[in-house]
């Protein structure tokens, strides 16, 4: 509560190790979506957690008896269309995807990309049904965005989908945000205290069948629509304001938060 920020609304020992992300479903403004927060861990695990239930999770995904522990760097709520449909989608170290179902509390899908995952993102499309996630390599600055889509999934259908991969920046990134009026804008924060906006552009068409005759989706192309650096540390955290087009905040390891806005969305 930031009108009493003395003592916090709620509190829990959560993991054995450093908590790496956490994302939340309350809050969407149309009344869907459990009161949720979802950590990923060090140790491995991916916790959801209910602040109306002290000290135990409401679900706990571990790796299973013999499994080797992943440190699970970023979690991401979605499909949150109703109070009881929700999935997590979890980014591992290792560039493991997963997306666990929480409602029949299995693993509904998973891949593999090279390099770890650093961010996945649901293109703040988590109250509608379906689940379109875009991903982006942690390691070498190449991100990946979903075009009808990298990982996509409608229903109880795995659709098989295809990447635009570009190199965003010559530094690590550390995030990417896409603006909430327009999941077709999107910023890219890296290493060296740069940000990058970039526009996605639809393909002419979105499936093609592949030499076996199975559909799949066909990637758009990404330019860059303008980028600034604004400190000689990286940017690791970024975000844009839901109300205010343009208005986004960041913070950087030089341990200062700064609040900027982006002008002329409406004309891109």
């Amino acid at each position: 509560n930031l009108e009493a920020p003395e003592i916090p609304v709620y509190s829990v020992k959560g993991h054995k190790e450093i908590i790496n992300s956490i994302d939340g479903v309350g809050g969407l403004g149309i009344g869907e979506g459990a009161p949720e927060i979802v950590t990923g861990s060090r140790d491995g695990t991916v916790k959801v957690w209910d602040p109306r239930q002290k000290d135990t999770p409401v679900a706990n995904m571990e790796p299973a008896e013999g499994e080797s522990k992943r440190d699970c760097w970023t979690v991401a709520f979605g499909n949150a269309y109703n109070q009881e449909e929700r999935v997590v989608c979890a980014g591992y170290d290792n560039g493991d995807i997963k997306l666990f179902d929480l409602k029949t509390m299995s693993l509904r899908w998973e891949t593999s990309i090279k390099n770890g995952v650093r961010k996945p993102e649901n293109l703040e499309r988590r109250r509608l049904q379906g689940d379109l996630f875009v991903a982006f390599q942690y390691l070498k600055g190449a991100y990946r965005k979903a075009g009808e889509g990298l990982f996509r999934m409608s229903g109880s259908d795995r659709t098989r989908g295809s990447g635009a991969k570009l190199e965003a920046q010559k530094s690590t990134i550390w995030q990417v945000r896409h603006l909430p009026q327009n999941r077709d804008i999107f910023m890219t924060s890296g290493g060296a205290g740069s940000l990058h906006l970039w526009k996605y552009e639809y393909p002419a068409q979105r499936s093609r069948k592949d030499s076996e005759g199975a559909e799949m989706g066909v990637a758009g192309s990404v330019s860059l629509l303008q980028n600034v650096t604004l400190s000689t540390q990286p940017i690791s955290s970024l975000d844009w304001s839901p109300d205010k087009k343009g208005l986004c905040v960041c913070g950087a390891f030089d341990q200062t938060v700064r609040v900027l806005i982006v002008t002329k969305l409406n004309k891109v």
